[in-house]
């Protein structure tokens, strides 16, 4: 990804974050950290991709992201929903992961405030 750190800050993870009423240093600081450890990763020889998108979210965990959080938040739902293409994601909403970066970050949010303490030890 050639995109800096602040510019993932400020033009991607704030903007978004703030979108959905949860702008907050910590979080954007996590969350730039998860694509700097994602990008080092893949950076690096053993590199096996697993996930898409700068955060490396895989389609299974996307899914349960709908099905077991999102699902029951309707508001917040249809908010991140509002993030997505129209039409690529009734097409391939897996694919939002990979070319839609405020998609992804709300995604990955959501992932965090469901598991916070398996992200912090994916940077840690």
């Amino acid at each position: 990804m050639d995109i800096s750190k602040q510019e993932l800050r400020d033009q991607i993870i704030h903007p978004t974050l703030e979108y959905l009423g949860k702008a907050g240093t910590a979080v954007e600081n996590l969350l730039v950290a998860i694509v700097t450890q994602k990008q080092l990763t893949h950076d690096s020889k053993h590199y096996n991709h697993k996930g898409l998108g700068p955060y490396g979210i895989d389609t299974s965990t996307h899914q349960i992201v709908w099905d077991k959080y999102l699902a029951f938040h309707p508001d917040l739902a249809s908010r991140i929903r509002g993030l997505a293409s129209q039409r690529a994601f009734l097409e391939d909403p897996h694919s939002e992961l990979a070319t839609n970066l405020c998609y992804a970050t709300a995604i990955a949010w959501v992932l965090y405030i469901l598991h916070p303490q398996e992200l912090a030890h994916c940077v840690a």
